[in-house]
């Protein structure tokens, strides 16, 4: 309680209230300063002017006493103005003060309930003004805070469920074999190391994701023939899509610039959305690899004629883990983080990515661009 005057008095709003209250009362005190010198001087010489010199020599008596009356009534008429001009205006920068300092005080307060993770808190927005500018900028970073937060939690719920299938897979099998209920033939340990080989590539994936996210990828970026990358990573495909039976066109020219971009990663890229084109497009569909140069770009594109993407899905495809279906698990054996790293990696290397869909049934279609070389590069 005995901190409580000084921090008062410290406080923002009582600062802008004495500041306002001090200009108004060196303003009145001036006024009244002014007033109290110059008017005598211009009175008497008003009258004097008035009277004449013989006249004035008679009425010496007389205008002592109209000067001393003029004198007195100027003087308590302009105290009790300057007195009701500080009420006045200590009334008006009360009312000033508190309007700067309402909003202030709430987002101070609202910035502290934040900052121990209660990402709910919003402050109300006032005046179209810097402090409503101010106010509406904290609570866009509020609702981005609380947006983060609920993308981690899912993140790490993703991650258990991802883990939790494989790792009870190996235990049921290790208790199998302890308890001599499996044999351990040739078939339980290709059953056990697949499922090992499925929590090293989560985990392989999730190392790179977080090293291309925190700007800590290393990168050789060269020129490269668009054609290249492109076969490398149809080539490298192409016996998963025969074995599904869908068909693999790789239509990239050969007439293309260079494009600047590390080569593994490119391919990677490329391979990641082929994958993922493989996995939603079912047997008899198509799937193309395109390339074209625009604006200094080359755009790499994967279209497919698969299930498609509905509108409502499509900002969250490159999200790590993100799901269409939520009830479903995982097919083919991805981690899930297949296009959260291709986005990674496109931004890191100064591209951009997204992806298109004209609904479900529709197929989808990817696509990302990369600086295409220069003729000096």
């Amino acid at each position: 309680m005995r901190r409580l005057p000084r921090r008062l008095i410290r406080s923002l709003g009582t600062r802008l209230f004495f500041s306002h209250v001090l200009v108004a009362l060196v303003g009145a005190f001036t006024f009244l300063a002014a007033v109290a010198i110059v008017a005598p001087v211009v009175f008497g010489n008003l009258m004097g002017g008035m009277m004449g010199p013989g006249g004035m020599a008679g009425m010496g008596d007389m205008m002592a006493s109209v000067y001393r009356a003029f004198g007195q009534t100027l003087l308590y008429s302009l105290i009790a103005a300057t007195l009701a001009a500080a009420a006045t205006a200590s009334v008006a920068s009360l009312f000033v003060a508190r309007r700067i300092w309402t909003p202030v005080r709430h987002m101070l307060d609202a910035t502290r309930r934040i900052s121990t993770g209660r990402y709910g808190e919003r402050v109300p927005v006032g005046e179209g003004d810097e402090l409503g500018d101010l106010s509406e900028s904290l609570n866009t970073m509020a609702a981005a805070l609380e947006e983060t937060e609920r993308h981690r939690q899912e993140f790490i719920s993703d991650i258990s469920h991802e883990l939790r299938t494989p790792l009870s897979t190996l235990q049921g099998y290790m208790e199998g074999l302890m308890d001599e209920v499996v044999e351990p033939s040739q078939e339980t340990w290709a059953v056990l190391y697949a499922e090992a080989e499925r929590m090293r590539r989560l985990v392989d994936d999730l190392q790179q994701l977080s090293r291309a996210e925190a700007g800590q990828l290393s990168l050789e970026i060269a020129t490269h023939p668009p054609h290249d990358a492109a076969r490398i990573a149809a080539e490298s495909m192409l016996p998963l899509f025969a074995e599904k039976g869908v068909e693999l066109d790789e239509a990239v020219g050969l007439d293309l610039p260079p494009v600047l971009a590390d080569r593994d990663r490119l391919v990677q890229v490329l391979t990641n959305l082929l994958a993922n084109a493989l996995r939603y497009t079912p047997a008899g569909g198509r799937v193309t690899v395109e390339a074209e140069h625009r604006d200094g770009e080359i755009r790499f594109s994967v279209r497919d004629t698969g299930a498609g993407i509905a509108s409502e899905h499509l900002p969250h495809v490159f999200e790590r883990l993100y799901r269409i279906e939520k009830s479903r698990s995982r097919e083919g054996g991805g981690s899930g983080l297949g296009l959260a790293i291709s986005h990674a990696f496109v931004r890191a290397m100064g591209g951009g990515i997204h992806a298109e869909s004209a609904g479900p049934g529709k197929g989808s279609t990817f696509s990302f661009t990369l600086p295409a070389a220069g003729p000096g590069s």
